[in-house]
């Protein structure tokens, strides 16, 4: 939800861009981890019953929140949740490093025993990063990213195509600019990021997941509707954007609102269950994040002509 502190030009993201083609060389298939935990308030099938079919895809996001608050409980609590749910990829928002603090993504990826790939505007050795990234159990088949237009907002988009079964998924993640009034903003990041999936999506099914900054109806998604299904909204129909039970804002921050989606091709995948991640404390009164979670466990379909 946070504006990002300090700038960075955005075309120094070059360098980091050639520190991808090492990602991917170096990008394997994670192990799979144990489950424990606890759940939170869902829609359809257990999630935790259907991760091993080969027809599932198991996808979280969740706004880390930098490092505000009290960030080792957090990120307890955090890696507790993700055991158990062992989702197959995650997208994860204001992911945070600076010499004083090890990047978070790969803290989280470390403990879950997943790859993880990060992405910022701020150049690889620059003493403050800050992004978005991707962690994967599945292999990693190919790593990308790009600045999202304008420049001067600082956001980005990360794309790992991942093998899941013999098939081939692209999933973006990605935050959108956070001001209530910057819906034309958003409009020329959604299709800025859309022109990026044409270009790179090389004819496999994608996903998009992160912080958008606003609800799912908004008008600047009006284009992005026509293109990807949202998995919570498609299995909670009619809801309102700022139904209180269904917010991903902390509404012990916030007013009630969904604005962080899972979103998939409906030609390619069926939402299966979808459900909001740690929408209570923990037992020491710890928040995870100013955001909940979402969890979305979708069916992959058949190719077309199968």
């Amino acid at each position: 939800m946070s504006q990002r502190a300090a700038s960075r030009p955005a075309l120094r993201h070059l360098v980091a861009r050639l520190l991808t083609t090492v990602a991917v060389l170096a990008a394997v298939a994670a192990a799979p981890v144990h489950a424990a935990g606890r759940k939170a308030h869902s829609s359809g099938r257990d999630p935790a019953d259907r991760i091993g079919s080969a027809s599932m895809l198991s996808v979280v996001t969740l706004n880390l929140w930098h490092d505000k608050g009290d960030w080792p409980a957090r990120q307890r609590q955090i890696v507790a949740e993700l055991r158990r749910l062992q989702p197959d990829v995650i997208a994860l928002q204001e992911v945070l490093q600076h010499e004083n603090l090890p990047n978070q993504a790969q803290t989280l990826a470390d403990a879950l025993g997943y790859r993880a790939y990060f992405v910022s505007v701020d150049t690889a050795d620059a003493p403050r990063r800050y992004g978005n990234a991707i962690l994967s159990r599945r292999p990693l088949l190919a790593l990308d990213w790009k600045p999202l237009q304008p420049a001067d907002d600082y956001r980005t988009v990360a794309h790992a195509r991942i093998a899941v079964d013999g098939r081939t998924v692209n999933l973006y993640a990605t935050h959108l600019h956070y001001k209530p009034e910057g819906g034309a903003i958003r409009k020329r990041q959604i299709d800025d990021l859309l022109a990026y999936i044409d270009a790179s999506a090389d004819g496999a099914p994608s996903l998009v997941a992160g912080d958008f900054n606003a609800p799912e109806h908004a008008p600047e998604f009006a284009q992005f509707r026509q293109r990807f299904d949202n998995a919570y909204g498609r299995l909670h129909p009619g809801i309102a954007d700022d139904a209180r039970e269904h917010s991903t804002l902390n509404l012990n921050q916030y007013a009630p609102l969904r604005i962080d989606h899972i979103w998939y091709e409906p030609a390619a995948f069926a939402a299966e269950s979808a459900q909001i991640l740690f929408s209570a404390p923990d037992a020491d009164g710890v928040w995870a994040s100013d955001h909940y979670g979402v969890h979305a466990l979708l069916r992959m379909l058949p190719p077309p002509g199968r």
